[in-house]
């Protein structure tokens, strides 16, 4: 037996089903990216909310590969969503999401679901090289192959951006009001950066498009809830719970944030009844997640993999590792952010360190390591921009960037093959695999502009600081770096 609508009546007491029927649900919002993390943060923050308005149900998108569309369609998009910690499992079925689409089989269905009026939102989790933007200035990169074929085909897009752009000139054609572009990714002022690409788009298609999409609401948001990839163990135990199978269910801890710009001309759900926190200007929080969570999440990642460790709970359980990452997120971090009025920033980092700790939670630091070029401009390097402006030591930061140096080689300290998974990954490896010095490699990396920009290549400092903490991995390896005090 199957995890379906027809099956809900099969399940355990034990699982909590949803509270409203889902045939009864119609989709209100198209979401880019119908990962495990969409599925574990936005698609239930809206299952929480239909009962009220089951106007807003998810049509979920695969850009890329049909594999969650094979595996919920047949479950009428129904899944599990397992919440985890030391103290045990909550099991609950989302029927948030109601339609499944593979933008590559069919791009004209989804143009068309997203031009329909009845679409109100069409949010993103993309990640960050889904945005074909150059990470270090945030314009589009119009020599992008994908581009250049989204301009030449825009009724047969490939990118995100392609699809949203052809969408709204249909809407601008028809006389339709344009849906809000939603961002949830882990990007700075993410809804500017979504303005700003697709608006280049539009202009380079032509015509009065430009000034269409420019209009459109794109409210920036901060996003947080660690969900790591389901494994074949996960499925098997979450199959021996229900009692039937779950082809894609998705793990994830208790703990949950979203904090959104409130810009929605069309309406929104009332996410606000399960948590969600809307506010006027989202850049403060959202820089606190990015420096203090999402860098040291990289920085761990990187080191805990060199180091051997498979999981996140593993990483910090290395001599030195949380040493380190408070270090980092107190002295280093926590000083290049803004005042937040009434906000505890202590019990928010001692919250992340008990996060990164959840046993429970096996989140694999190759996973998190994934697409360090596109991150780490926003995670580590703005931070080391401030603390070089403040005249600050960033020690601890470097360290977290030569060990993604350290890292994308492509080679771990035995000299295997690692599986990097990284737009620049191939460059990488052509520019630093051959060298064996970290004064050569650091300059070879250094070369990278869409990484480090123009700045931070011309400082000395800098540069000395990555190969000190560079030479210190490819010598002692970091699992000694780690050991030894900062």
């Amino acid at each position: 037996m199957r995890l379906s609508r027809a099956t809900l009546k099969n399940l355990p007491p034990v699982v909590r089903t949803p509270a409203y029927d889902p045939a009864t649900v119609t989709v209100g919002i198209v979401h880019l990216g119908i990962g495990a993390f969409h599925r574990a943060h936005q698609a239930a923050f809206t299952d929480a909310v239909l009962p009220d308005d089951p106007s807003w149900g998810i049509c979920g998108v695969s850009l890329r590969s049909p594999d969650t569309r094979d595996a919920l369609a047949p479950q009428d998009g129904l899944y599990t969503l397992a919440v985890r910690d030391g103290g045990g499992e909550a099991l609950s079925v989302i029927g948030s999401v109601v339609e499944l689409l593979c933008a590559p089989e069919d791009p004209e269905a989804l143009i068309a679901r997203m031009a329909a009026a009845s679409t109100g939102i069409v949010s993103l989790t993309i990640t960050e090289k889904g945005y074909c933007h150059n990470p270090a200035t945030g314009a589009l990169d119009e020599n992008h192959p994908d581009i250049l074929h989204d301009l030449a085909n825009p009724s047969r897009p490939k990118t995100a951006i392609g699809f949203i752009v052809e969408a709204l000139a249909r809407r601008q054609k028809a006389g339709i009001g344009a849906f809000t572009l939603l961002s949830c990714d882990n990007l700075p002022s993410n809804g500017h950066v979504l303005k700003r690409v697709v608006t280049r788009f539009a202009d380079l298609r032509g015509g009065d498009l430009a000034g269409y999409v420019a209009g459109v609401a794109t409210p920036s948001t901060m996003i947080d809830r660690i969900v790591p990839a389901t494994t074949d163990a996960d499925r098997e135990a979450i199959a021996a719970a229900l009692g039937m199978t779950d082809a894609w269910p998705v793990m994830t801890e208790p703990f949950k944030q979203w904090v959104i710009e409130d810009d929605f001309p069309l309406g929104r759900p009332a996410w606000e009844k399960d948590g969600a926190v809307f506010v006027e200007d989202v850049s403060v929080f959202e820089l606190m997640k990015l420096r203090l969570l999402n860098g040291s999440h990289s920085t761990l990642a990187y080191l805990g993999y060199l180091a051997g460790a498979e999981t996140v709970a593993e990483a910090m359980q290395l001599k030195g590792m949380a040493e380190l990452i408070d270090g980092l997120m107190v002295e280093e971090a926590s000083p290049t952010l803004p005042s937040l009025a009434g906000f505890d920033l202590a019990a928010y980092r001692r919250d992340l360190v008990a996060r990164f700790r959840n046993p429970a939670l096996r989140h694999r630091t190759w996973q998190i390591a994934m697409d360090g070029s596109q991150k780490l401009p926003q995670r580590l390097l703005n931070t080391i921009r401030d603390r070089i402006a403040a005249g600050a030591s960033y020690r601890r930061l470097a360290l977290g960037v030569a060990a993604w140096m350290r890292y994308a080689r492509g080679l771990d300290e035995a000299g295997n093959a690692i599986d990097v998974r990284d737009p620049l990954a191939a460059r990488i490896a052509e520019a630093t695999q051959p060298l064996t010095d970290a004064e050569a490699i650091v300059d070879a990396y250094l070369g990278f502009s869409e990484v480090f920009g123009a700045d931070l290549p011309r400082d000395k400092a800098f540069r000395g600081e990555l190969v000190a903490a560079l030479g210190k991995l490819l010598t002692q390896g970091s699992a000694a770096t780690l050991a030894a005090p900062f």
